[in-house]
């Protein structure tokens, strides 16, 4: 099973205003395991960004101008996300920027969700923490990944970041308190069963069972000494 947790930065919030992708990111997470493949690039949105979008990740038009243009990347960009599922945080925002960068460019393939599956884990994060803060900065709290390196948000650390949150959500749970787990979680279900068997087997014994237990004590006293009726 191939995975790619994709991240991007862009010039704005909106494609609308005429925003563009500056930057790209993507970690490979094939069987579970992050595999050390990425796809990273910078791009030249040949327009200026907003200044709010730019203290978020640094980057201006000035540090950008010497990139490629989106439709230089394209096709290597489309190879690399193929055949796999992509797992993007807020995925709306992302996708719809990457698909106005193929509407741009004219190209053949219309729609990122077309070429490849998509997995949102801001929904999915909604789902099994409903009411709390679900930003990968609280998910990468909540899971204890460590983010000290993320000064300022770069679409390859987010990447990065997100592969790790995303093994952590659907590797297990963040708390084994089980009125905090959803009900229909698997891992909820599993500690549910252990609970109730643990619970049929520490039961206290019975009359019947106390007087058989006493009468096997009886027959191994002729014997020899029973170490059981021993006082300590």
């Amino acid at each position: 099973m191939r995975q790619i947790a994709l991240d991007t930065e862009t010039t704005g919030i909106n494609t609308a205003d005429g925003h563009r992708v500056i930057e790209i990111g993507c970690v490979e997470i094939e069987n579970r395991r992050i595999t050390g493949r990425e796809y990273h690039c910078y791009l030249n949105p040949e327009r200026e960004i907003d200044e709010g979008a730019a203290r978020v990740h640094g980057l201006t038009l000035d540090k950008l101008r010497d990139k490629p243009l989106f439709n230089d990347i394209a096709e290597e960009f489309l190879d690399f996300i193929g055949n796999s599922e992509l797992v993007i945080h807020n995925a709306k925002f992302d996708v719809g920027f990457l698909d106005s960068e193929l509407s741009i460019i004219n190209h053949d393939i219309k729609s990122i969700e077309k070429h490849a599956l998509v997995l949102d884990t801001l929904a999915l994060a909604r789902q099994m923490h409903p009411g709390k803060k679900n930003s990968l900065d609280a998910l990468c709290n909540r899971y204890m990944i460590d983010r000290s390196m993320r000064q300022v948000h770069g679409a390859l650390i987010d990447a990065d970041l997100l592969a790790k949150v995303y093994l952590a959500m659907t590797g297990g749970q963040d708390t084994f308190d089980l009125e905090e787990v959803g009900k229909n979680d698997p891992s909820t279900q599993k500690m549910e069963s252990t609970r109730n068997h643990l619970t049929q087997i520490l039961r206290e014994a019975s009359k019947d069972e106390l007087q058989a237990h006493e009468k096997f004590l009886d027959k191994m006293s002729k014997d020899k000494t029973c170490l059981w009726r021993q006082e300590s």
